[in-house]
């Protein structure tokens, strides 16, 4: 099977920096990791094959990472809690403190990014509540390697992550896709750049989940080990 018939969230598992060129097209392969390369492609208007060359080019030339794909369960979780669950609650509390001080010193400029603040807020309590649900409930079933219990929660959780994935495109929206004015301030520039950082993380720990824990999840319920 061609790379272009493979579905973004295949190819992000398997090639490392996949998802770095996925960022470069801004094809979302955490959320939308079903569709094909092909599909994604289409639905921008982008050449495919243009995008598979990049990933052959990666796949041949690949650093050694971290096969997670490879990794148990109860690895992979530690990861993703370290990683990602840290790092977020680390991440928005400044985002919102720098979001707060550009609206309110640009608060004249037609380029202010009004709202902002205020939508890192919910995303940050619904993130939370998403991930500590996950501490909680999901994650100490998947370490001990009952799956095939967690059909229910999964299912959630995949909705949620869907969620989040409409809350970064609105965060895109209110930052005019993090483009800054030419005579922006360093703060506006933090914010702009800390947005961008935050935006690829939760992606790729989406992805992590989606594509990775929960599909292995679901092979395992199909056929388990013993």
């Amino acid at each position: 099977m061609s790379m272009i018939q493979q579905s973004l969230g295949q190819l992000a598992r398997s090639i490392p920096g996949a998802t770095q060129v996925f960022h470069e097209f801004d094809l979302d392969f955490c959320c939308g990791g079903k569709k094909s390369l092909g599909e994604a492609a289409a639905q921008r208007s982008l050449d495919a094959g243009q995008i598979e060359a990049r990933l052959i080019a990666l796949a041949q030339h690949a650093p050694q990472e971290i096969d997670w794909g490879q990794a148990s369960p109860a690895e992979l979780i530690d990861h993703i809690l370290a990683r990602y669950h840290e790092v977020h609650r680390q991440q928005l509390p400044e985002l919102i403190r720098l979001a707060l001080k550009v609206e309110q010193v640009h608060a004249d400029s037609p380029d202010c990014p009004t709202g902002v603040a205020d939508h890192l807020r919910t995303m940050q309590q619904e993130l939370e509540s998403h991930m500590q649900k996950e501490e909680q409930v999901l994650f100490p079933i998947l370490a001990r390697g009952h799956g095939a219990m967690a059909a229910m929660p999964i299912t959630v959780m995949r909705m949620e992550h869907d969620d989040h994935g409409v809350a970064l495109e609105r965060l895109l929206a209110l930052t005019n896709d993090l483009t800054l004015p030419r005579a922006a301030c360093n703060t506006w520039r933090a914010l702009y750049l800390g947005i961008r950082t935050f935006k690829e993380d939760l992606m790729a720990h989406i992805h992590l989940e989606n594509n990775i824990l929960f599909e292995d999840a679901a092979a395992a319920a199909v056929h388990p080990r013993n």
